[in-house]
């Protein structure tokens, strides 16, 4: 079990993942490239929000499928829902105490900027 918090803590969130995690990824679209975190998923399941739900704002831009979220209070991204697998919970590993993202290997890269879903016509 892990503890995500924002900057700010004033949101807390569990997730249910045990390092080493399965797959690690930063990824080029237009809003993850200006945010540059590193990220990771679970399943709903696995996440759960402990502290501070009415802090999140959500945005979401272009198709509107996938769903971001940043605490209203110190403007950090702490997940997403991506438009490729919105079942999944993707969340910003720079929000776990414990781990050191200048540490993490294998960092897998998910280009966002030519998503399939922008190519379908």
């Amino acid at each position: 079990m892990k503890k995500l918090i924002c900057h700010c803590k004033k949101v807390e969130i569990e997730v249910n993942i045990s390092e080493p995690f399965e797959k690690i990824l930063r990824c080029n679209c237009s809003l993850c490239k200006r945010k540059g975190a590193i990220m990771t998923m679970v399943k709903p399941e696995d996440f759960k929000i402990i502290k501070g739900k009415d802090n999140l704002k959500l945005y979401q831009y272009h198709t509107k499928v996938a769903n971001h979220y940043f605490c209203t209070e110190c403007g950090i991204y702490t997940h997403h829902n991506p438009r490729s697998a919105p079942a999944m919970t993707g969340f910003n590993l720079g929000c776990v105490d414990e781990v050191k993202v200048e540490d993490l290997k294998e960092v897998a890269f998910f280009d966002g900027l030519n998503h399939p879903m922008d190519q379908e016509k």
